[in-house]
């Protein structure tokens, strides 16, 4: 790939859209080529703050006519650098974009800019008695959690971004706007533009509006904590929960070396063992009943140290512990650093893909923690490495490739919620086979210049 560079017509021009902030700041540049991964992406050659839809069709357009890449960015939080910048070109930083538009209490539905984050949304929406549930752990904009088609720890009752989008607003390569659709709930009118945009990272366009559903607080939130003497038997009892049709909220997995690493950091008392982290919403009598059944199943698997609370200050105490997981990963091993890498298979196959995977770890003498939303077969690795040890990054893609390798092999998937960007290109093409060649047709008929996002996902 060619990289590409701005003229100096293209830099007179740019300037020229009204109220367009622009930033070459060097330190600009390259906090914006940061996110959340291990990988080393380039920088953009400038950064740029619009505030509404028109500023955006604007610089599209001069962007289109000089072939100069557009990047979009929300809060810096992609797991596998989706945001860098590998032919140059201009960041595109949507966090400005931030008002909540509508909300619609009788209909539960929301609509926002993509720079608006989920917990800014929820602050927003405290008085009306609904909430926004996809909770992928980092505050998030919803721009991006759309464009990664993110998902996280609610997702097991309330689904992923792909459910919870009604429709939204994309800017195309051409500067031309499109509408996915309107508030109904459902629709038999035509192709699914609002799934085509959903996780193509923004390769197909920019998204400037959302449309989402909300929910209702349920009336009474329980959580509970049980401890496993072996992966299997925690995996086995999550996967007796889902199947036996217990309305579970939350369903999320810590082995034995991440729960150590939150019992220091988050100090927690519980002890080092695999351990399930679950969450029921419903009436006070439906949340008691669910949380019994479950006791019964983890007690069939040996099961112990059964903890229900339903206190607001231990719920916090323990989601909390659980979002921070991959900050205590890295406080176990002192300059480390991290490499979060994730699979998603059927729930009946989770149990040997995790297992096997463990075993790749330890014979790969690699320290790493294992968590999972293991109620909708989702997991992660955290690999933590010491950064002038290159043969520890080699035995970590050895054990990840072997790991999504396994995943496919179980009819699953190689990320069930980082997307693709840079770090899972190919595993994508043994994925999808020849169904890559359809979306590498869906690319250039929308962005016959290459010019969004470009390197990304394809």
């Amino acid at each position: 790939m060619t990289k590409f560079s701005l003229t100096k017509e293209f830099l007179i021009n740019i300037r020229k859209i009204a109220g367009l902030q622009i930033s070459d700041n060097s330190a600009i540049l390259f906090g914006h080529a940061k996110d959340e991964s291990h990988h080393d992406l380039p920088p953009p050659d400038l950064v740029v703050f619009p505030k509404k839809t028109s500023q955006v069709v604007e610089l599209v357009k001069l962007c289109a006519a000089h072939k100069v890449p557009l990047i979009p960015y929300g809060s810096g939080t992609s797991l596998e650098g989706g945001i860098g910048a590998p032919l140059g070109g201009v960041c595109i930083d949507l966090s400005q974009m931030n008002r909540v538009l509508r909300v619609n209490t009788s209909d539960m539905d929301v609509t926002v800019e993509p720079g608006v984050t989920r917990k800014t949304l929820n602050a927003y929406l405290r008085d009306t008695g609904l909430f926004f549930p996809v909770d992928p752990g980092a505050d998030a904009t919803l721009g991006g959690m759309a464009s990664t088609r993110a998902s996280g720890t609610n997702a097991v009752r309330y689904g992923t971004m792909k459910e919870n989008v009604l429709n939204l607003t994309a800017v195309l390569a051409d500067g031309s706007i499109v509408k996915s659709g309107n508030r109904a709930r459902k629709s038999a009118a035509g192709y699914d533009l609002a799934r085509l945009f959903i996780g193509a990272e923004g390769t197909l366009g920019i998204i400037t509006e959302l449309t989402l559903r909300l929910y209702g607080i349920p009336e009474a939130v329980s959580v509970a904590v049980v401890q496993f003497p072996s992966i299997k038997s925690a995996v086995e009892t999550a996967t007796s929960t889902v199947q036996s049709g217990i309305s579970i909220a939350r369903l999320e997995l810590l082995d034995t070396a991440q729960m150590q690493a939150c019992i220091n950091y988050s100090a927690l008392d519980y002890k080092p063992a695999p351990t399930l982290f679950l969450e029921f919403h419903g009436s006070p009598k439906m949340v008691r009943e669910q949380a019994e059944m479950v006791q019964l199943l983890a007690k069939e698997n040996d099961g112990e140290c059964f903890q229900w609370a339903d206190n607001p200050e231990e719920r916090t105490k323990l989601w909390q512990a659980r979002h921070e997981a991959l900050y205590a990963a890295l406080v176990s091993r002192p300059g480390s650093k991290a490499w979060s890498t994730d699979v998603c298979v059927p729930v009946s196959n989770l149990a040997q893909c995790i297992e096997e995977t463990r075993k790749d770890i330890e014979k790969a003498k690699v320290p790493a923690t294992i968590v999972g939303h293991v109620g909708d077969g989702n997991f992660h690795v955290i690999f933590l490495l010491d950064p002038d040890e290159p043969k520890e990054k080699l035995a970590a893609e050895n054990v990840n490739t072997k790991m999504i390798a396994r995943a496919i092999d179980l009819e699953g998937t190689c990320t069930g919620e980082h997307g693709i960007g840079i770090g899972k290109r190919d595993s994508l093409a043994v994925e999808m086979g020849s169904a890559l060649e359809i979306m590498s047709r869906i690319k250039r008929a929308l962005d016959p210049a290459g010019i969004m996002n470009p390197g990304k996902i394809l």
